[in-house]
């Protein structure tokens, strides 16, 4: 069940669910929402999924998803260099605030995480359900409220599988948590400061 629950809350579907929830709330036509939703997959997401796919290919990984703290590094690296060519592609095209806001939080977990990885692993699946469900909040209230229930679902399994120690899981949803606020908060978007 714990691997099920990792596979299916991966970050790379809850990116892509993301982005498609983000694309279609900041835009009212359909077109434009699934042009966002296009150009930020191929850009972001598309590079670090092939990159992966390759380095498992060549036997650099074992398994999508990485437990070994120094080979996320290159992934890491490529996750920032697509997630700022994505930004930068976004504000060339005059992007909505609301992609904005989420790429720029999204870019700065990534690169806060990075660096934090030279030393100490981090929970990177509970880190983008906790930015999510945040995200979902900010936009739908507490309607969104019951999108929780993903957290402690997620975190369950990543210890259940022994990927990480209590403290990454904790660490990471409470970083990228803050982090969206933050970023959020800067962006005129939310006001909790």
């Amino acid at each position: 069940m714990a691997n099920v629950v990792s596979r299916v809350l991966n970050p790379f579907l809850v990116l892509l669910v993301i982005t498609l929830v983000l694309s279609f709330e900041s835009t009212p036509r359909t077109m434009d929402a699934l042009k966002w939703s296009l150009l930020l997959v191929i850009i972001t997401i598309l590079p670090v999924y092939i990159a992966i796919i390759y380095l498992l290919r060549v036997r650099c990984f074992v398994r999508h998803f990485i437990d070994i703290r120094q080979k996320r590094n290159i992934i890491y690296a490529i996750a920032s260099i697509s997630g700022v060519l994505g930004l930068i592609a976004l504000l060339a095209l005059s992007a909505p605030p609301l992609l904005l806001a989420a790429y720029t939080a999204g870019i700065s977990t990534v690169v806060m995480f990075m660096g934090i990885n030279f030393w100490w692993k981090i929970s990177v699946h509970t880190a983008f359900v906790a930015g999510t469900v945040t995200f979902l909040i900010i936009l739908y209230g507490a309607v969104a409220a019951v999108s929780v229930v993903l957290l402690p679902l997620v975190s369950w399994s990543r210890l259940e599988l022994a990927y990480h120690s209590v403290a990454q899981v904790i660490l990471g949803a409470l970083l990228a948590s803050l982090i969206v606020i933050i970023v959020f908060n800067r962006f005129g978007l939310v006001t909790f400061f």
